[in-house]
């Protein structure tokens, strides 16, 4: 048996500029982290020759082609299994809440295949596999961040380039910084639903009328890039608000019930706050100091906290045995 464990991410300025119609003319740049929050893939060896995939709902099949779960069906082809195996995978936080979710299950899937055949593969390499699942066979209108921030972890500044290439620069700061900035960092869920899919197709679709927008939301990651390696957290907390103004303009990442919310945190003492992932709800996050904590909560007092913290740890295999 192999159980992998892979983190989520949140994403703090960038998002848009990760997806291949924007980049690929210029380059894109997001800045992100890792927290205590996973994914988990087991993967076991069957009694028969059949596959068993157990999710939200269980298949068992007598080939790879029949299996239903794209992710899973995908993965096992392109890692040359089919066949006497087990597949099963729970989580820490619901899909599509804005956390990466669905690529933290993709590359903990890879990286726990690749273990059950005896194979060791790299984050670098589990990232884009995983990109090539989602984005190039599947055709999910989704970027690479989550992929990369998955695979590897930690508190990243990541670039993407026009040539495909990915940087993963990790963000070198003072110890108390980063201690700081976990202690500052709030996270609320809206129970607001929405498909990232439709959010993030129509800001593909108009994306020669965002670029400008864009260009502004990736400047600002690497300006907050700067902040966090100059031990700056207010800087880093105004330029997460001046990003997040900037993100509505993008499409449907807001609704007037979140910045209802968003009002209110910033009149507690918030510094910053966005809606993660591609938006319209899910989790939100707020960055503000700890003295006006007890103030902010009073405020969200109606939505539910998820206590966090940050992981500097990507995918890794958790348990082996043979």
């Amino acid at each position: 048996m192999i159980i992998s464990k892979t983190p989520f991410r949140i994403s703090f300025a960038g998002g848009i500029s990760d997806i291949k119609d924007y980049y690929r003319h210029s380059y894109g740049s997001v800045v992100s982290t890792t927290i205590d929050k996973y994914s988990y893939v087991t993967v076991n060896r069957k009694f028969d020759s059949k596959i068993r995939v157990s999710y939200s709902k269980t298949e068992i099949v007598n080939h790879v082609r029949n299996i239903k779960h794209p992710i899973v069906r995908e993965a096992l082809k392109l890692t040359d299994l089919d066949g006497g195996l087990e597949i099963t995978t729970i989580a820490d936080i619901p899909a599509g809440t804005g956390l990466g979710s669905s690529s933290a299950f993709t590359v903990g899937l890879l990286n726990a295949l690749y273990a059950f055949k005896g194979e060791y593969k790299g984050a670098e390499v589990l990232a884009r596999e995983a990109c090539e699942i989602e984005i190039d066979i599947l055709k999910e209108p989704i970027g690479k961040q989550d992929q990369y921030a998955c695979a590897y972890g930690g508190l990243n500044h990541i670039r993407f380039n026009p040539d495909e290439t990915v940087f993963v620069n990790p963000v070198i700061s003072k110890r108390k910084t980063k201690e700081e900035l976990d202690s500052n960092l709030l996270l609320f869920y809206t129970g607001i639903h929405r498909k990232a899919s439709t959010i993030l197709t129509e800001s593909k679709q108009n994306m020669s009328n965002l670029r400008k927008h864009v260009d502004t939301l990736r400047d600002l990651s690497e300006e907050m890039a700067s902040a966090l390696k100059n031990n700056d957290l207010s800087c880093f907390g105004e330029l997460m608000h001046t990003a997040w103004q900037y993100k509505k303009k993008t499409g449907k990442v807001s609704n007037p019930e979140i910045d209802n919310y968003y009002e209110k945190v910033r009149l507690a003492g918030a510094l910053g706050g966005k809606i993660l992932g591609a938006g319209g709800g899910g989790f939100l996050l707020v960055y503000c100091e700890q003295q006006h904590h007890k103030n902010v909560r009073e405020r969200l007092s109606d939505l539910k906290e998820s206590e966090f913290h940050l992981e500097p740890q990507g995918s890794r295999i958790i348990y082996v045995e043979e």
